[in-house]
């Protein structure tokens, strides 16, 4: 039996698009896109980060377009993304300046301004709730107002509250490295080259697939790659962001104020051994993570393998580069693997007749 290359028509790709269409509406009902960006917060915050770009609108259009399916909404978003014009770049984003919604340490019980948990899935049970099949309006409005008559001022501003690693560096138990002021490389504009600057890499992981990103960061302690790091601090809240006029002449108050985006912030403490005077001894390197959104597991991820991609230790899989920065991209990794549903009868055929050609010479011997 011989293979023969096969022509698909325009109109069976057709038939297909419009089987996609039917599959989403077959149940009669539309969901509708403002509910999604109401009620999915953790997914439309997954793909604003893995998109870049940031707009909880046109991450719950894509949502919507791609059935839920996280890697084709990103994709969507990043394609949509480089059709736009780049017009400003912002100011710098100083992250003290952010208003904080929650803030833990897991380095230290008391820290200054306190310990502050917002909303977090970590101190649910995380049993299923049924009573979900019966929730309702109007009992949604019963608790929104309960709620909101039950919130109390807080002492103290929730901005500009110090960083915990402050006092450590203060104390010089922080590695100290270089200061870097030059202009980071845009590689939404430039491919990737390596070695990588520290600006290259942290961009690759903020919008790298959360999973892949966890995934590496968690085998950097299974294989050791890594000392047991601890979250100095974990920050979720929104920075402004603004861009410079005509009218700044140089001064950052006259910068035209364009919004605030929410982030989750993440400065990991990592215990390494340090020489001081020509003397042995310890003190900690920190590992940063952001990210768009409330992605907690990936800001943390992404401060491991910030240090481990420092480190650039080849003993481990998670020092190379190379491989971390291309395989956590989710359109990079999911491009490749769905590049093999394409044709490939001629190199397959080659491959069968290759095949083929070696067991008849086997049997011939």
């Amino acid at each position: 039996m011989g293979y023969v290359a096969v022509k698909g028509g325009s109109i069976a790709i057709e038939g297909s698009i419009k089987r996609l269409f039917y599959e989403r509406i077959k149940g009669g009902r539309i969901l509708d896109v403002n509910e999604i960006e109401s009620g999915m917060r953790g997914l439309i915050d997954t793909v604003m980060s893995e998109g870049s770009i940031y707009s909880k609108r046109l991450a719950s259009i894509a949502i919507k377009q791609a059935e839920g399916n996280i890697e084709e909404a990103v994709f969507l978003l990043r394609a949509y993304r480089s059709t736009l014009e780049r017009k400003y770049y912002t100011e710098i984003v100083d992250t003290e300046d952010m208003f904080v919604k929650r803030r833990i340490s897991a380095s230290f019980k008391d820290i200054e301004g306190g310990q502050i948990l917002g909303a977090s899935h970590d101190y649910t049970h995380r049993l299923l709730d049924f009573s979900l099949l019966d929730e309702k309006n109007e009992d949604i409005k019963k608790f929104l107002e309960d709620f909101n008559m039950g919130i109390e001022e807080r002492e103290g501003s929730l901005r500009n509250i110090p960083k915990v690693i402050d006092g450590l560096r203060k104390e010089g138990l922080i590695k100290e490295i270089e200061f870097n002021d030059s202009e980071p490389e845009d590689i939404t504009k430039k491919s990737l080259e390596f070695p990588t600057k520290r600006s290259e890499r942290l961009q690759s992981l903020t919008r790298g697939s959360t999973g892949a990103v966890n995934a590496l960061a968690y085998s950097a302690f299974r294989s050791c790659g890594i000392e047991h790091p601890t979250v100095g601090e974990l920050r979720v809240g929104e920075v402004p962001i603004t861009i410079k006029t005509s009218l700044s002449n140089g001064n950052p108050l006259d910068n035209y104020y364009i919004g605030e985006v929410n982030i989750t912030e993440v400065e990991t403490l990592i215990p390494v051994s340090l020489e001081e005077d020509g003397k042995k001894t310890r003190g900690f390197e920190v590992g940063y993570g952001v990210c768009f959104g409330q992605n907690e597991t990936k800001a943390i991820s992404m401060s491991i393998l910030d240090r481990c991609l420092e480190e650039k230790n080849k003993d481990f899989p998670t020092g190379d580069e190379e491989f971390v920065l291309y395989s956590i991209d989710v359109i990079e990794s999911s491009g490749f693997m769905s590049h093999l549903k394409l044709p490939h009868y001629v190199t397959f055929q080659s491959e069968l007749d290759s095949v083929r050609k070696t067991r008849e010479e086997n049997k011939n011997e």
